[in-house]
């Protein structure tokens, strides 16, 4: 149990200086090259910050831990937006891109409402795992192509208000693509200490293998994304700290759960607690962007709030079913219908207040 802590510690502690040098190699890196830090964030972090997930499910796989595979990817998904997204808002509200509401937020819905439907037969099997694949690299070379079509001017003027014009030193995208390298490096190995740890704590608790996947590793290998959003929140690099989560969302169903579903042979199993509850979950959660994103452009502090405390709930159910708790009934009730219509009746008030009032024929 000493060691387990140690490697938490340690792990949280390489997580913190592997998101500072991601970030900012990164940020500098898309003024050199002309690429807006949105479409960094979209590719290159959020790629690199979901290597975790990665790593961790086709491990997983190939140990014939499918549960694990599967919380884990399905859990960081609801990880990203409620409580990275919600602790980054609470730190400063977060401005939106356009190109996230029309493009990339409704393209997150549909990978998740098609891996729901791949998941009815309740097994994810090789040829689902072929066409999530397909899909993320047609949505990579998309990103790849439409960076090439902005407009450098804009790109570059933000560039020099930050850093005071292009860097005089030589080699120096060479230097920030180090930054970048050292920081994923850093990033990989924290999370890495950091899973191992809690799952030899949990395990040793008596913690299942699903519920270990939905929270703690799914939890733990969010962390790259956590540390990189607040700190590039921090840093003003607002961009990629929602680009970042949309991105590695995306790269998680369409390319981690993809190479899960060919690594594991016979497929992934999908038990029915995650098929009419976990993955219902994902896409409500993925959908719920839309209106968040929507009102003004803007994620504010008490939306963040909002979503941090559905996560604090969504964890909270998995750990009383998981105990089978006395409790767990009463607090799916009140969930069901208390909490949840309020906050659905709360952002239609805000979506409807937010849309543009047409002029009455009197007013000049």
């Amino acid at each position: 149990m000493i060691v387990a802590t140690l490697s938490l510690i340690a792990g949280g502690a390489l997580l913190l200086v592997g998101a500072e040098s991601l970030v900012r190699g990164a940020s500098k890196l898309a003024g050199l090259c002309g690429i807006s830090p949105l479409i960094i964030g979209l590719t290159i972090v959020a790629y690199g910050t979901s290597a975790p997930e990665m790593a961790v499910s086709i491990q997983s796989s190939l140990a014939g831990q499918a549960d694990i595979a599967l919380g884990n990817v399905i859990g960081s998904n609801i990880f990203n937006v409620l409580m990275i997204l919600g602790l980054s808002a609470l730190v400063a509200p977060l401005v939106v891109a356009q190109q996230l509401i029309r493009l990339d937020v409704p393209i997150m819905i549909g990978v998740s409402g098609v891996l729901f439907l791949f998941a009815l037969d309740q097994r994810l099997q090789p040829t689902d795992g072929i066409v999530l694949l397909i899909g993320g690299v047609v949505y990579t070379l998309f990103l790849l192509n439409l960076s090439r079509k902005e407009t450098d001017v804009n790109v570059q003027a933000e560039y020099d208000r930050q850093y005071g014009g292009k860097s005089t030193v030589q080699g120096a995208w060479l230097i920030n693509l180090g930054l970048m390298l050292v920081g994923l490096f850093t990033l990989v190995l924290g999370s890495r200490l950091f899973v191992s740890g809690a799952v030899a704590i949990a395990t040793a608790i008596g913690v299942s293998q699903l519920i270990i996947g939905l929270t703690i590793v799914a939890a733990g290998t969010s962390l790259p994304e956590l540390a990189t959003s607040i700190v590039a929140t921090l840093r003003g690099e607002r961009d990629i700290a929602v680009g970042n989560v949309v991105g590695s969302n995306i790269f998680n169903i369409l390319t981690v759960l993809g190479v899960t579903a060919l690594t594991s042979g016979q497929g992934v199993p999908i038990p029915n607690a995650v098929l009419y509850f976990d993955l219902p979950v994902m896409l409500a959660v993925a959908v719920a962007c839309i209106p968040i994103f929507a009102t003004g452009n803007v994620i504010s502090r008490w939306e963040g709030m909002l979503f941090s405390g559905y996560y604090v709930a969504y964890a909270t159910y998995l750990i009383l079913r998981a105990a089978d708790h006395e409790h767990l009934q009463l607090f799916s009730q009140v969930m069901l219908l208390f909490v949840i219509p309020l906050t659905v009746i709360t952002l239609i008030t805000i979506v409807v207040r937010s849309l543009p009032k047409k002029r009455t024929s009197s007013e000049p």
